[in-house]
């Protein structure tokens, strides 16, 4: 799918604070017109901020990016391209400060290769590319990291992320993610450099390599950050690891005229469960706003694992049940890189389904908890992939279950799903007519 032509200049989210005026923020925030705001966010009166309101802020700089493409697509996501990939062969091979490395996760020890393996399956990010940039950043693939920084903080460099190599994989992923999904939505991204520079990315990259140089402006100026993006920067060191990129390139990763399979609401029929969450991150802020939050009835804000069941969307192998996670390959070739791949989140340990298990329609999947990622009361979050991919909720292949399709709110978590002349609206709450839906998909034994 082509990236979309950009309407107008990239926007930041803005929270209003106390104190806030809307020529203040004009002023300070983009350097734009009161009038420009107004119309951006359908305000009527300037007078009537609200602390808390969210407002579109325009983008503008005089910097723009290079026109370099660094990686194909199917190399940034966790796609086609890595299906036969062992990552912990090519670290052994290499013989660096990573292949000795060990760290503890959620009660786990785990290799530096099992844990690039977690971040590139969690996130949806290739595998080559975060190794290029450990070595890029620090040398932790074929040598040893020359400083305390690059030991502690091998990808940020102490600007952004917790310390240990899981916390900087996925903060790089997630940025990664941000440059990826943004620029494939909206067709336009605005870094934030190191020295707090704005730079517009060049019109007519393609989306992985926007992700790339996202995540490498968050620790350069602008002088480093156009070495870094430039033939001599990242890519000649992923090219001294794996080559020309171009022969891992699969066009197009996502076809013309895909359409998702026919989806039921993943609960039993007959049952209402509430639309708690519209489309969001499917996998951190950074990532595509491809998932859905829905809320049993027996559980009120709060985690007590519920006694509801989620059930399956569609037929499918499980191919990963662990921390909270189901992950369902839909045309069940058992590999999560290639086709459609449903995400199942915060599903209980308890009575979870196995992996390997194969799944009919309704059959029971597990039930929703708090378990795997922040949550603050048990319920299911639900999201796509294709070819490695998170597909947006929104569309252009809207995400839709049992006829109910996903439409974005102006933030993350807002939004609705509209069904015929039925509407119901993303809410924390329980209440039939804003948010409960109710399903008709028969629950399989």
């Amino acid at each position: 799918m082509p990236i979309p032509t950009p309407s107008g200049p990239p926007i930041d989210l803005y929270v209003v604070q106390p104190g806030d005026t809307l020529s203040a923020i004009a002023y300070e925030r983009c350097g734009c017109d009161v009038e420009e705001l107004m119309a951006l966010n359908q305000i009527s009166d300037a007078t009537l901020l609200q602390v808390g309101q969210r407002l579109r802020i325009p983008v503008r700089t005089k910097y723009t990016g290079p026109m370099l493409q660094l990686l194909p697509d199917s190399e940034v996501v966790y796609g086609p391209a890595y299906r036969n990939f062992d990552i912990a062969s090519f670290v052994k091979k290499q013989g660096g400060y990573l292949a000795r490395y060990s760290e503890r996760v959620n009660g786990q020890v785990r290799t530096g290769a099992e844990l690039v393996q977690l971040i590139a399956q969690t996130f949806g990010v290739g595998p080559r590319v975060l190794l290029t940039l450990l070595e890029y950043q620090s040398s932790w693939v074929t040598g040893e990291p020359n400083s305390q920084q690059k030991l502690n903080f091998p990808l940020s460099h102490g600007h952004g992320g917790q310390s240990g190599l899981y916390f900087q994989l996925g903060w790089a992923a997630n940025r990664i993610n941000e440059g990826y999904y943004t620029y494939k939505r909206d067709g336009t991204f605005a870094f934030r450099l190191l020295d707090r520079k704005r730079v517009l990315a060049a019109q007519g990259l393609n989306a992985g390599t926007v992700g790339i140089q996202n995540v490498l402006a968050l620790t350069n100026g602008w002088e480093d950050w156009q070495k870094a993006v430039d033939y001599s920067g990242f890519l000649r060191t992923y090219e001294t690891l794996f080559g020309d990129p171009r022969r891992y390139a699969i066009e197009p990763l996502i076809p013309e005229g895909l359409e998702q399979p026919v989806l039921y609401l993943p609960w039993p029929e007959g049952r209402t469960w509430y639309l708690s969450g519209g489309p969001h991150g499917a996998w951190f802020s950074g990532s595509a706003w491809a998932a859905l939050d829905f809320a049993p009835p027996d559980v009120v804000g709060h985690c007590a694992i519920s006694q509801e069941w989620a059930t399956a969307a569609a037929p499918g192998l499980v191919l990963r049940s662990e921390d909270g996670q189901v992950w369902i390959d839909l045309d069940e070739d058992g590999y999560e890189q290639t086709g459609w791949v449903l995400f199942y989140l915060h599903i209980a340990s308890l009575d979870r389904v196995s992996t390997g298990t194969k799944l009919a329609r309704g059959s029971r999947v597990g039930h929703p908890s708090c378990e795997g990622g922040a949550a603050e009361s048990s319920h299911l979050h639900i999201a796509r992939r294709y070819n490695g991919e998170w597909i947006a909720a929104d569309g252009p292949i809207s995400l839709v279950l049992s006829g109910w399709r996903a439409v974005n709110g102006l933030a993350e978590y807002e939004g609705k799903v509209v069904k015929d002349d039925q509407v119901r609206h993303a809410c924390e709450c329980w209440e039939t007519e804003v948010n409960g839906i109710v399903s008709d998909n028969p629950e399989t034994l």
